[in-house]
Order: C-alpha cells, then sequence, then structure tokens
C-alpha cells in the first residue's frame, strides 16, 4: 500500500512551515515552487536598498529541508489544479508535469494589488518577490546616477524623487530606509549632487501611518518619518502613474503632480490566480482581494482534503502576516495526521495574535503586542530579535547579523551591485508575453514576438 501523498504549492511561510510539521507523519510530501528558495518577505525592503543580500533573507528550500526524508521539492509554476481528478498541473518554462495528491495544502500566497490598475506596475514595481526587489534597488541607486549626469534642473529633481505609495509597514520600512540612505549611506560620494537634497514621499489613502497599529503608534511613526526628512501625505489616492511621476487626489477633490523617477508600490494584496481556480471548481467564495473564504478548519469547501493557508485563505480576524501563514500550515498538517493516525481532531482553526512591528530606521521602531505598545530603542531592538529568530537557517541569521552591524555602525551597505538587466527585465519578458522564457533558454528568439 502506497504512501498518503501530501502535495504543498508554495515554499513561504505556510508551504515551508507545513512540509514541516509533516516531517514525522507517514507521507510522501511534495513542494512544489515557483522559486527555489524560502523567501523571507518582510526584509524584502533591505534588499531593496542595499542593506542585505537576497541569499541572507531567501535561503534555498531544498537545503532547510534537505534531512527530511519523506520530502521532495520540486521546481515549478503551477498552472491549475484538478480537484475532481485530484492532480496538480504545472510547468518549469515548456516543459509540462502533473503531480496526483491524496492532500493538498495550497500555499500559494499574494501578489501586489493596484486596484484595478495594473498598468501602474510598469512604472511602479510591488514589493512581493525577489526581482522585485533587485529592480527596485537597480531603479533606486540608478536615480542617483543619473541624476550627477543629467544638466536638466528639472529632470534632476525628477530623480531626486522617491514616491512611496502605501502607509503600512512595508511602506514605511521603504520610506525610511531611502531617506538615511540619501542622508547618510551616500554623503560625499557624488559631486554634482547632494544626495541629502532628495524628497522621499509616503503616499496614502487612510488618515494615519500603520493603520493596524492604532492612533498612538501611527502618530508617533508618523513624527519619526517627519524628523527624518520624509514627507507624508494622508488622505491622498494615486490616481495616475506614468513613467514621469504620478498623480494624486486628496478628499477635498484637489489634485497634485509629483514627478518622480523611482516610485514603489507598497498598497494592496491581491490573491493567488489559483485562489479563482479553486474557486470556480469548489463554488467556494472568494473576498475583494481575490482570496479564498475556507471552512473553519482552513479546508476548502467540499474538499475536506484540501486546504489553504497564508495570505491566500479569508479568514476573519487573521492578518496577511508570517504568523497567520505559519499556524495555519500547523492546523493544515494536524488535521491531515490526525486523519491518518486516528487521533484527535483539531477542530477549527484558532489564531493566536503574537503581535506587530514596523521598523522606521536606524534604532526607531514601533511594536503592538495585544495591549503592550512600544516605540523607540526598545521596539527596535525586539524587531531586530524576533526577524533573525524566524529567518531560515543558521548561515542566513549569522551573515544578516554581521550586515545589520555594518550598516548601524559605519552607515554603510555592502549590496549595492546594480545592473541595468535587473531594471529592464521584467518588463522586457512581459513585452516578449506569456511563456516566452522557455525558447529563450533554447535559444530560440527568431520565433519570438511582442504578445506571444
Amino acid at each position: 500500500m502506497s504512501r498518503h501523498r501530501v502535495v504543498i504549492i508554495g515554499s513561504g511561510f505556510g508551504g515551508l512551515f507545513a512540509a514541516k510539521a509533516l516531517r514525522r507523519a507517514d507521507v510522501e510530501v511534495t513542494l512544489i515552487a515557483k522559486t527555489t528558495h524560502h523567501l523571507f518577505q518582510p526584509l524584502l525592503y533591505q534588499v531593496a536598498t542595499g542593506v542585505l543580500s537576497e541569499g541572507e533573507i531567501a535561503p534555498a528550500t531544498r537545503e532547510i529541508l534537505r534531512r527530511q526524508a519523506n520530502a521532495q521539492v520540486l521546481l515549478g509554476l503551477v498552472e491549475d489544479i484538478d480537484l475532481t481528478n485530484r492532480v496538480v498541473k504545472w510547468r518549469f518554462h515548456n516543459e509540462y508535469n502533473e503531480t496526483p495528491y491524496d492532500s493538498l495544502i495550497v500555499a500559494a500566497g499574494a501578489g501586489q494589488s493596484y486596484f484595478g490598475n495594473d498598468h501602474f506596475a510598469t512604472f511602479a514595481p510591488g514589493m512581493k518577490s525577489i526581482d522585485d526587489a533587485l529592480e527596485l534597488r537597480a531603479r533606486i541607486f540608478s536615480a542617483f546616477e543619473i541624476a550627477e549626469f543629467t544638466h536638466d534642473p528639472d529632470e534632476r529633481t525628477r530623480m531626486l524623487t522617491f514616491t512611496v505609495v502605501g502607509a503600512g509597514p512595508t511602506g514605511v520600512e521603504m520610506a525610511g530606509q531611502i531617506r538615511e540612505l540619501a542622508t547618510s549611506t551616500l554623503r560625499n560620494e557624488f559631486r554634482t549632487i547632494d544626495p541629502a537634497s532628495a524628497r522621499v514621499l509616503l503616499i496614502d489613502g487612510a488618515d494615519q501611518v500603520l493603520p493596524p497599529f492604532g492612533p498612538e503608534l501611527g502618530a508617533k511613526s508618523q513624527e519619526t518619518l517627519e524628523r527624518l526628512g520624509v514627507e507624508v501625505k494622508l488622505g491622498a489616492l494615486v490616481t495616475d502613474v506614468d513613467d514621469n511621476g504620478l498623480t494624486i487626489r486628496y478628499k477635498d477633490g484637489t489634485t497634485e503632480r509629483i514627478e518622480s523617477f523611482a516610485k514603489v508600490w507598497a498598497a494592496g494584496v491581491q490573491g493567488n490566480e489559483l485562489g479563482r481556480t479553486l474557486a470556480e471548481q469548489s463554488g467556494a467564495e472568494l473576498d475583494r482581494a481575490g482570496r479564498v473564504v475556507v471552512e473553519p478548519d482552513l479546508s476548502l469547501p467540499g474538499h475536506p482534503e484540501v486546504f489553504v493557508v497564508g495570505d491566500l485563505m479569508a479568514v476573519p480576524g487573521v492578518p496577511g502576516v508570517a504568523q497567520g501563514a505559519i499556524q495555519g500550515a500547523r492546523h493544515a498538517a494536524a488535521k491531515i495526521r490526525s486523519r491518518l493516525e486516528h487521533t484527535g481532531d483539531p477542530g477549527a482553526f484558532k489564531y493566536k495574535d503574537k503581535g506587530s512591528m514596523a521598523t522606521i530606521s536606524k534604532f526607531a521602531a514601533v511594536a503592538k503586542i495585544g495591549s503592550i505598545k512600544l516605540s523607540g530603542f526598545i521596539a527596535w531592538v525586539a524587531w531586530l530579535f524576533l526577524h533573525l529568530l524566524y529567518i531560515a537557517g543558521f548561515k542566513q541569521r549569522v551573515t544578516t547579523l554581521l550586515s545589520w552591524a555594518i550598516t548601524f555602525i559605519t552607515n554603510g551597505r555592502s549590496q549595492r551591485v546594480v545592473t541595468n538587466q535587473q531594471m529592464v527585465g521584467r518588463l522586457a519578458l512581459e513585452h516578449l508575453g506569456r511563456g516566452s522564457s522557455g525558447r529563450l533558454i533554447k535559444g530560440r528568439r527568431d520565433e519570438l514576438t511582442p504578445g506571444s
């Protein structure tokens, strides 16, 4: 009799922790992910601003699971799930495969949402992947380089204006790091510009910075940002984004045009398109962000063998943070084990809120843990400790700690290598069309036409 087959889609917190939770179960685990790494997404902004390398926050999934004999890791993009026949369909470039399952855990995550304006992505990349972070790093550092040699005062101003859309944790952290980069790291490195003169703007339609943290911590965060030199624009909705800048509309109806070369989109999330695939086949509902409304035990309605966890699940009171994905993954694994081992059913999923944290700048952060609210240096130390704790891999923790020490003590940043390929690669692939990468690898460039 063959072992129970568990297929896991995604190598983020949900996928990785689900696999690890099944390490002692009598099952065959197959983890299929579109990347070879497990991404610690909360630190992506530090890759984008040159503090950390991508390897420090994205260890190889295969390395993490190397001692788990019942787990196999496959590199591929899942394009379809056949719930009736219990098969996952995936591909690697132009190589197509099918993997059957007895139990399925979908932890495919979420992407950036542009609220119906997907064309904004051309000019304002999101912050969801290593590719995003490297592209943003190229755009940010290139802005200073172009400003150094341009002779047009207006163009120089545009190059030295950085806009971050979204005042949640990612946006706040990104704005703070760009400000510190301009003020401290790049000091005395240019001859015709003063990097410290750069403008950094944080824009959001909400009435406060960091809304989930409450008014008190939101006000303290805004005060710290403004003291650093970040311009905070609240109650402002972005209505247009193009190559030259963006347009915002305030609640009183007035509009403002901001000329800006480097733009970062850190507002909103959209569930992976696999959520729609599951909904169409099962009749499950999707929320406004495209996340799957699951049963209380995180299973798919009508399909108790399928679980949806992480950013793709819609559960009231569970935020789209690492802890939600970790706890959901462990619960799904516990359900599978209880069925196979005929032990007590874990029942409905119960989320334990372990708090929220956001760093603003060096030595400044905010944290909300239950009724406890922290800000300043103490919150920053707590943020450092917890983020180190959740980085997968001992080597990654050590190198991250060393990189932080270099940055915090000297203001230097060792990860400043950028290439033109990083900046234009995403747009080039989108221009060539879906499925073009496989033909590029085979050298069949002559068959490529835009939109193919």
